[in-house]
């Protein structure tokens, strides 16, 4: 029987290419440790409500979301963490003085505070968002994720408040001016915990795969992180192991150096 558990997933430059496909190798792969009893979790910086299609073609059923705010275990909520509400009106005011956009994630939808504009209608295509709308103050309770949009390098620190923010570029092509925001005690890492902790599984049983600096914290607490050969070129420090990228069976080939796959 495997000493592995539990095998922690990113998504977008991890599981999913370029083209929003997921190599046969990497089907092959999550199945081959499925059958072996090892649980597979998806840990995105995507809102959950849109990552149904590849949970159902992975047969997957627990999520970490929302870049750590959010996570689930076969439908048992294990964790729940908004954002500020003084953060966010903070954020929305810095945005329109200086020409960004925001997207702010609910349980439901995407809402954006200009839902037409060109470098919003991008952000939506590259990741084939659904459930879009515009902000309102409604639900600035129930804001778990946010991604600034339309940024240079210099402007993030614009939205500094605190040394428990940070802000991690996006690691798709053509979508490097937008910064997810995460928060240091509320990210991959902190989530991955919480579930291990339910499980009552130790972290030296736990693999994880990311790409971008949002997997920092969740390659550094498993036993088994590694960076995707496509990751962002900070992410490497954190990662123990360093595989091929995603569209050349990333997942496969780490989980195969574990004499997981065959």
């Amino acid at each position: 029987m495997s000493k592995y558990k539990i095998l922690f997933l990113d998504i977008d430059g991890t599981i999913l290419q370029p083209d929003h496909t997921i190599q046969e190798s990497t089907i092959d792969a999550i199945n081959q440790v499925t059958n072996q009893g090892i649980e597979v979790v998806l840990a995105t910086g995507r809102p959950l409500h849109e990552v149904s299609s590849i949970a159902n073609k992975l047969n997957i059923r627990s999520f970490i979301g929302y870049n750590g705010a959010f996570a689930t275990y076969k439908n048992k909520n294990i964790l729940d963490k908004p954002m500020s509400p003084d953060t966010i009106k903070f954020y929305l005011e810095v945005a329109k003085k200086h020409g960004h956009e925001i997207v702010l994630y609910t349980r439901s939808k995407n809402t954006f505070t200009t839902i037409d504009a060109p470098v919003v209608k991008q952000f939506i295509d590259s990741f084939k968002l659904e459930k879009n709308e515009p902000f309102s103050n409604d639900v600035i309770d129930e804001i778990l994720g946010i991604t600034l949009i339309n940024l240079n390098e210099s402007e993030p620190s614009l939205y500094y408040t605190s040394d428990d923010i940070y802000f991690s570029q996006v690691n798709v092509p053509g979508l490097t001016h937008s910064y997810d925001v995460i928060r240091e005690n509320v990210n991959k890492g902190h989530s991955v915990k919480a579930i291990l902790e339910h499980l009552e599984i130790p972290k030296e049983s736990a693999i994880a795969f990311g790409d971008g600096m949002n997997d920092k914290e969740m390659l550094r607490y498993v036993g088994e992180g590694f960076a995707m050969g496509n990751g962002h070129p900070d992410i490497f420090q954190y990662a123990k192991h360093r595989t091929t990228g995603v569209t050349d069976s990333g997942i496969f080939n780490g989980l195969k150096a574990l004499n997981l796959v065959k």
